[in-house]
């Protein structure tokens, strides 16, 4: 049998396909960019056939480079968790806009369900609190507002990301992983099934949604690029980096700076429950059998750098931003409080706005542009806060996505943590994770700890910053990041 696994990394920005062999070595790798849509302020929505069709065109071109689908052992899909597809099981095509998880329409939603005092008993449930970012309240906008979806009845399918992908990839199975269902505010993270008063309580067709699978095993076949290859491994795109990043004991701990930034922190087998407003969500099911973790989720982090390349003008290339960043020797009073699509956690404000704060004639766009890089070591900063309040602090991070090639900003995360970081050589880890997971599905490996050398080697920063400069960084912060909270 042919140890290459042919990996799907479904992302908000792009799509990529990757093959890997079984050491951990990535063989190929193909990316085209996806387009989003902002039909209203705080609305994103992707067209779901475009990432169908730029999908399976990454990973034809991928197949074609590593000799045929002949040589593919198994596939691997990961991807953007909480955006969710409608489409028609009889046509397969989309039925409405995809609506992307950075989208905040159901915001006076899920106020008016937190006011009815329905919090408690969704986070009970679910890990989850009440917030736009999860997909149930997405659906039931959707199905209120889309009279094309409550039209289709019977024909309705209503899925993530990676659902989308196995049911176009197989031709019509209708799945979804632990991973990814555990992301809706729909799914009982306790016994692992759909949850009927969820289900209610959001407006959701229940014959809609898929079955729940484990992350791991024979999900069906493509032969959509020649001879047929079972597809084998599912997770959403933070718990596939927390698996790539070889967090597998309680305790151990891995950062995304991606489009957003997701921190995790493995907890086991037992749910963990947080009091300072984290998630507690699945990372894994194996043969039925789930492990939790701990997040804290950041909406903006690798889109704030595109934002001031794209929008603003501020720079040409990411690439700059480091060199920028060490031009000065501080940032100058500059902050930056990257609320572009409301705060995540631990504030969970999707009202607020993004600010820059502590200007003066004496600034240069590199202070602007510093603070910009230093918002996301503060950000983690008032994670790790929380998650030590948790009773989880970090010992170490792990960090990876494609912010942190940026050698500057992996040295703040150090300097301001108080703690090693480390940065694996091969960055793309969500990929290696779901390459990981497509392994033990097929066989290539009895489990995770096996699969986990696919990891590769490491590269550490250590923390070497005065106390008294970190705590007046992290004074201006909290005075930022308050006001902002403040006029949300």
């Amino acid at each position: 049998m042919s140890d290459i696994i042919l990996v799907i990394d479904e992302g908000t920005t792009s799509t990529r396909a990757m093959a890997f062999s079984a050491d951990g070595s990535c063989l190929a790798s193909e990316a085209q960019e996806l387009t989003q849509y902002y039909p209203q302020p705080g609305w994103v929505e992707h067209d779901a056939a475009q990432i169908w069709a730029r999908t399976h065109a990454v990973a034809h071109e991928v197949i074609d480079r590593v000799g045929g689908a002949a040589r593919i052992a198994a596939i691997g899909i990961t991807n953007q968790r909480e955006t969710i597809v409608f489409w028609d099981k009889s046509t397969g095509q989309p039925l409405a806009p995809a609506i992307v998880w950075q989208d905040r329409r159901t915001a006076d939603d899920c106020l008016a369900l937190k006011s009815a005092g329905h919090e408690a008993a969704v986070q009970a449930t679910t890990g989850l609190l009440l917030d736009p970012y999860f997909s149930g309240s997405k659906i039931g906008w959707a199905m209120r507002h889309w009279p094309q979806l409550a039209q289709a009845g019977d024909r309705l399918a209503v899925g993530t990301v990676e659902s989308w992908l196995v049911w176009k990839l197989t031709g019509g199975l209708h799945v979804s992983d632990a991973t990814n269902a555990s992301r809706t505010a729909l799914m009982a993270i306790g016994n692992g099934g759909w949850d009927a008063g969820l289900i209610d309580l959001f407006g959701v067709p229940a014959a809609a949604l898929p079955e729940i699978v484990d992350s791991a095993g024979q999900f069906g076949t493509t032969a959509l690029f020649g001879p047929p290859i079972p597809i084998c491994g599912l997770a959403g795109d933070q718990q596939a980096a927390t698996i790539g990043q070889s967090c597998l004991a309680s305790g151990e701990t891995k950062a995304t700076f991606g489009t957003g930034a997701f921190i995790l922190t493995q907890a086991g087998a037992v749910p963990p429950v947080s009091t300072n407003r984290l998630l507690s969500t699945i990372v894994w099911q194996l043969g039925g059998t789930r492990a939790y973790a701990l997040e804290g989720s950041v909406f903006v982090a690798g889109s704030l750098i595109k934002w001031l390349r794209d929008s603003i003008g501020l720079i040409g290339t990411a690439a700059e931003t480091e060199a920028l960043a060490r031009s000065v020797d501080d940032n100058g009073g500059v902050y930056l409080v990257p609320a572009l699509s409301g705060l995540g956690a631990p504030w969970w404000q999707p009202a607020a706005r993004g600010s820059i704060s502590g200007l003066s004639f004496t600034n240069t766009r590199a202070h602007i542009v510093r603070a910009a890089l230093e918002a996301m070591a503060h950000q983690a900063h008032d994670l790790k806060t929380a998650f030590a309040a948790d009773g989880v602090d970090w010992a170490s991070l792990r960090i990876d996505g494609g912010m942190v090639a940026n050698d500057w900003m992996a040295q703040d995360m150090a300097d301001m943590l108080g703690i090693t970081v480390e940065r694996p050589a091969f960055a793309e880890t969500t990929a290696l994770g779901a390459a990981m997971l497509a392994g033990v599905g097929c066989g290539l490996f009895s489990g995770l700890e096996e699969a986990s050398a696919m990891r590769g080697t490491l590269e550490r920063f250590e923390p070497g910053m005065d106390d008294a400069v970190r705590e007046q960084r992290l004074a201006g912060w909290r005075k930022a990041v308050t006001t902002v909270v403040a006029n949300a």
